[in-house]
């Protein structure tokens, strides 16, 4: 049932991000009636958990944008010197 929504070893840990990327992933596939929990947690002390109940209005949404795992599908990986040049981490 959570596989749809594990991404790390696709992606990396994406910090705070992971929830919400795993929650994209699980709507991509999620039928109406599902329930959905979605729990964040981190190296802080607090936690948050939403539950949600998918309903005939996704399978509409789900027709106006690409999937997640194809967005992953897509990437292009750089090295390290790339990754520094784009963000401009190093002076000239």
């Amino acid at each position: 049932q959570i596989e749809a929504g594990l991404l790390v070893n696709e992606i990396g840990n994406t910090y705070a991000g992971s929830s919400l990327i795993g929650l994209t992933a699980i709507l991509d596939v999620a039928s109406p009636g599902d329930r959905v929990l979605l729990v964040s947690y981190g190296s802080g002390a607090g936690s948050d958990a939403i539950s949600l109940r998918v309903t005939a209005g996704l399978l509409e949404r789900q027709q106006q944008a690409p999937m997640t795992r194809d967005y992953i599908a897509r990437r292009v990986e750089i090295d390290y010197a790339t990754y520094v040049r784009f963000t401009r981490k190093l002076n000239k």
